[in-house]
């Protein structure tokens, strides 16, 4: 049985991240992105989830105050379907909660309803359109969130 390991993210970790986010975007953040995260970013937090020691999948997030925004979410193709994106997103979600985190959300493409989905199921609701937010084709994005002091 293969062995899952949820983590935070370290700076030896870009290159097989980097692979996550190729499979994954059509604009993949770059090396350079996710240096000034982990090492400049003083609000940013990432993890990593690991099958057998090779990172599949990442997630981050922003606190600022008593918010936190989800910046990114995914998982190799390959290990899609598995229920490894909701593990680490609630995993992300335990995160923020212990560090006192009030509310949470994020941006979702209008068109990716199996995250829309899943995200719904950790109790987020849309909240608003944020018009042509993605870069590479002009997508509208779903502003989704939820309270998480129960509130």
């Amino acid at each position: 049985m293969a062995k899952m390991v949820i983590r935070e993210m370290k700076p030896s970790d870009i290159e097989e991240v980097l692979e996550v986010e190729k499979a994954t975007f059509e604009t993949p953040w770059s090396r350079d992105i996710f240096v000034q995260e982990l090492v400049s970013n003083r609000h940013a937090y990432y993890y990593v989830v690991e099958i057998d020691g090779r990172v599949i999948g990442y997630a981050g997030m922003w606190l600022v105050i008593d918010d936190a925004q989800i910046t990114n979410i995914a998982i190799k193709p390959a290990y899609r379907g598995n229920k490894l994106g909701g593990k680490l997103f609630l995993y992300t979600i335990e995160q923020a909660i212990r560090m006192g985190t009030k509310r949470l959300s994020l941006e979702v493409r209008e068109s990716n309803v199996v995250a829309q989905r899943m995200y719904r199921k950790f109790g987020l609701v849309p909240g608003g359109l944020r018009k042509n937010y993605y870069t590479d084709n002009q997508e509208d994005a779903i502003v989704m969130w939820v309270n998480l002091d129960g509130k």
